[in-house]
């Protein structure tokens, strides 16, 4: 029988004090998920741009990312787009041209107020950036990055990789 004082808690017997110090915690990973929503560049099509930034992304380390098309993301009735959003690290947007001529009433301008109302961080790969510095602050956007073609594309990926 352990004594005890008035207020102290039973004591361990010695043996599964020695074990618990010899176990180490491991917290599972969480996946690093990126929304990417992508549109076609001059001569690539949506899914060649999506693919391109994808492959970059994931050699970066990030495994999972979920891909969208720019024209399905705007739609409002997309309750699910919302909900990918919301479980993404952060929200990456693909889109020809960016100006701000070219974004009023676009989805990239939908898609990119919703990710701001929801804190999720957002980027942008471009094949021409016309925004200047007040327009992608007052988009919220983190990153622009510019790239016309596949491998610039992957390269891009790979810059995002490390800034997610």
């Amino acid at each position: 029988m352990i004594p005890r004082t008035p207020g102290a808690s039973a004591a361990r017997p010695p043996g599964d004090a020695r074990e618990a110090r010899g176990r180490k915690r491991t917290i599972p990973a969480v996946p690093h998920t990126a929304l990417l929503v992508a549109g076609p560049f001059a001569r690539l099509p949506a899914h060649a741009v999506a693919g391109a930034i994808a492959s970059g992304l994931r050699a970066g380390g990030w495994r999972s990312v979920d891909i969208a098309r720019l024209s399905d993301a705007a739609e409002p009735a997309a309750a699910d787009f919302d909900a990918r959003m919301r479980r993404a690290r952060a929200l990456v947007i693909a889109q020809r041209r960016l100006t701000e001529a070219a974004l009023q009433g676009s989805a990239a301008f939908e898609i990119t107020t919703r990710a701001r109302q929801a804190g999720v961080p957002c980027f942008a790969v471009t094949a021409h950036s016309g925004l200047n510095a007040f327009d992608a602050r007052i988009l919220d956007l983190q990153l622009v990055l510019e790239a016309a073609d596949e491998p610039a594309l992957r390269a891009a990926g790979g810059t995002l990789a490390r800034h997610l």
